[in-house]
């Protein structure tokens, strides 16, 4: 979207305290993972653009290095992209992530967290999944939003605001 001729980043419309939206998604093999599956923790859901690529990278390695970190404090994860399940099992293999992807094809789980809009690349605008995370308490409400994610610091961003 552009405001005065400046780009403005899309950010999602749903807010602290929402109940999160509920969704249902295969991860990378192929087994269905749901919101409910987590009520008895917090959980870290985060949206990134897709596999393979350096920035999603760096998040996803700063997320399996401090992982211990989250599941200390009760919290599990879950990413989500638009990546097909054979493509997050290639990333979560090669990478030797520690937790699952959701592979979300048909954009209904981006979509209803409000992560997909207008963007801009290298002077480029184009539509796609805006990195956000949540974070979702174990009653099922959105207790933090993340839209200004740090790749190479995130698990710090969440334990942070854990911390509050």
């Amino acid at each position: 979207m552009k405001d005065s001729g400046k780009f403005v980043a899309h950010c999602s419309k749903l807010k602290i305290g929402d109940k999160a939206p509920y969704f249902e998604g295969k991860n990378e093999l192929g087994t269905i993972l749901k919101l409910t599956d987590f009520k008895d923790k917090k959980l870290l859901l985060y949206f990134y653009p897709k596999d393979n690529t350096p920035t999603c990278t760096i998040q996803a390695c700063n997320i399996r290095d401090h992982y211990s970190e989250l599941t200390n404090l009760n919290v599990a994860v879950l990413g989500v992209s638009a990546d097909s399940v054979k493509s997050h099992s290639k990333f979560l293999t090669k990478q030797n992530l520690p937790f699952s992807l959701i592979s979300d094809e048909d954009l209904s789980i981006i979509k209803s967290y409000d992560v997909w809009g207008p963007k801009q690349l290298f002077g480029r605008f184009y539509d796609g999944i805006v990195r956000t995370s949540f974070l979702i308490n174990e009653a099922g409400r959105i207790e933090s939003i993340i839209s200004q994610v740090d790749s190479k610091n995130h698990v710090q961003q969440i334990v942070a605001l854990l911390q509050k």
